[in-house]
């Protein structure tokens, strides 16, 4: 395996300057923008960092191993002179947004891999022999074991089976039986990345406010969630932002966005009908957000699904909207299921999956992605407002769904 990194001024550049040194059979691993350096940062063009992969034919799984240990090695001691250069440079790079990663990806695969790897050495021989209905045997191959040994960790990580055979028999259709364990890896790797898509979070409007409506069941934290956003865009973009709420069933929780709309310095109104929605509209037209927390109610209550449904309708034709459905990363699939059925009913949604340090499994995440087909957006892993919030980080989560070290 050839594992190497391209810098261009666009990503396609960059794949194409792989394709001419390495061939066609590339694959890309991970694309991230790069950050110039320096006194005279600003004056240097943005450019794109690619990493591919390349297989080569005649490696063994021992020199796998041993190829996997010397990039991590190497990729090491080029975070370490990395790091002596900042450290000597006299002004450090800006503070990358939320969400971005900090880390080589690549070299989460890598640690990831190598986990794996330890697992499938420490499995008894005796196990290597699989037993067919005729009572023969049929010897398994390394890859057979090791896709199995990935099959088996997605499960274990509360992948729904259905969707861990259906990526484990994609990649198996490519497979080659002397193909080496990390190219087996960087092609499930690379599927469950580009199945996750990259992360869709609220953007500007085009022309006016952008109205956001948050849905979800009771509990998952769903008003600590807006706070944390409303944070983000009045104190971190300065932005202009208004807070509402349609929870009129629960005092509580119009008065803890209250709270914090009294904190963070910005607008906040009950609203009971949907007169008074369109009239926010009309006052708060020159701000550039509009934050709508819902009722929390039981998504099987008829009534109060159809009164929210007329208020998510409301804007229509008079403002962008975004909605998203915020849902717990500790629901049982069952349920996410049955909750994502019912307000698909009312519109469409982004997901935002909160209590994300109250599990340490995270196969909901692939579950619902691919049941429902909606975007994922924000995670939340803690109650600190604004912290414990962050975009969607596809990498990241692979690396655990597929049993990467922290």
């Amino acid at each position: 395996m050839i594992i190497k990194k391209f810098t261009a001024k666009t990503e396609k550049e960059a794949v194409e300057n792989a394709k001419k040194e390495l061939g066609e059979g590339v694959v890309v691993m991970n694309v991230k923008d790069v950050k110039a350096k320096g006194f005279f940062a600003f004056l240097k063009p943005h450019m794109t960092e690619v990493t591919v992969a390349l297989e080569e034919e005649s490696e063994r799984y021992t020199a796998a191993v041993s190829a996997i240990n010397s990039v991590i090695a190497s990729s090491e001691k080029k975070e370490e002179a990395a790091a002596a250069d900042k450290a000597a440079a006299p002004a450090a790079p800006p503070k990358e947004p939320a969400g971005k990663e900090n880390s080589s990806a690549i070299e989460e695969k890598l640690d990831s891999l190598q986990y794996l790897l330890e697992q499938q050495l420490q499995k008894p021989e005796e196990a290597r022999d699989t037993k067919e209905e005729n009572g023969g045997k049929k010897e398994e191959t390394e890859i057979d074991r090791f896709m199995k040994l990935l099959h088996d960790t997605m499960l274990d990580n509360e992948v729904d089976e259905r969707y861990a055979e259906e990526i484990i028999g994609e990649i198996a259709q490519v497979n080659k039986p002397n193909m080496p364990f990390d190219y087996a890896l960087a092609n499930i790797y690379q599927k469950m990345i580009l199945k996750f898509g990259k992360p869709s979070c609220i953007t500007p409007a085009a022309k006016g406010i952008k109205m956001v409506f948050f849905l979800g069941p009771t509990g998952v934290g769903k008003t600590t969630t807006i706070a944390k956003i409303a944070s983000i865009f009045r104190v971190d973009q300065k932005k202009k932002v208004a807070l509402l709420t349609a929870d009129t069933y629960r005092i509580a929780a119009a008065e803890q966005l209250r709270t914090y709309a009294n904190i963070l310095e910005v607008p906040f109104r009950i609203i009971y009908t949907v007169e008074e929605i369109e009239k926010a509209m009309e006052d708060f037209r020159d701000y550039d957000y509009i934050l709508v927390d819902t009722a929390g109610h039981s998504h099987q209550n008829s009534a109060q699904k159809e009164s929210m449904n007329k208020f998510i309708h409301s804007v229509d034709g008079k403002a962008d909207k975004e909605v998203y459905l915020v849902l717990s990363a500790t629901t049982k699939y069952r349920d996410l299921i049955s909750i994502a059925d019912a307000y698909r009913e009312m519109t469409d949604y982004k997901l935002i999956f909160t209590k994300l340090d109250e599990t340490t499994t995270l196969g909901n995440l692939l579950n619902l992605r691919l049941y429902t087909g909606a975007e994922l957006s924000y995670v939340t892993y803690g109650q600190n407002v604004p912290d414990d919030i962050e975009e969607f980080n596809p990498q990241r989560t692979v690396k655990k769904l597929l049993g990467g070290k922290n």
